[in-house]
Formats: C-alpha cells, structure tokens, sequence
C-alpha cells in the first residue's frame, strides 16, 4: 500500500512538473500545480484501489494519471483573451 501510495504521488508529481514546465503562462503558483498534481493522483489512486479492489499496481497508477491530468486541467486559464460580442 506505502508503495502503491508513494508511486502515485511521484506520478503525479511529475505530471504536475511537466504540465508547469510546458504551460507555465497558462497555470498559477508552481506550488498550487504541484500540489494539485500529487493530490489528483493520490485520489485517483484511491478511486482505482476502491473501486476495482485489485493490488495491480499498473491499473492504480493509470487512474492516479487520469485523475491528475484531469485535475491539472482545471487550472489552465485561456491562451489568448476572450472576445465578447458587443451585441447582448
């Protein structure tokens, strides 16, 4: 379970880094994308575990990864500004 735990945060630790790294423009504060990365695939890591009730540690980490990324993905702000119409 440590190491199932311990995977995940790393996983999401990284995905979290790479997502800063290449969108850093786009995102907030690196340590908010951090922790929401590591969080993201500690419960998605926790979702797989409680929802699948399998110590397959390559099914956990795919729900920790889906879990992160789409957690990370919340925290992108648009690329460019938003046009509004003028008409209402």
């Amino acid at each position: 379970m440590l190491l199932e735990a311990l995977s995940s945060a790393i996983l999401g630790l990284a995905l979290a880094w790479g997502a800063y790294h290449r969108l850093s423009r786009r995102l907030p504060r690196r340590t908010l994308v951090l922790a929401t990365g590591v969080a993201g695939a500690l419960f998605g890591a926790f979702v797989m575990n409680t929802a699948l009730d399998a110590g397959n540690l390559l099914t956990m980490l795919v729900g920790a990864a889906i879990v992160s990324t789409a957690s990370l993905s919340l925290l992108l702000r648009p690329a460019g500004r938003l046009h509004h119409s003028a008409t209402a």
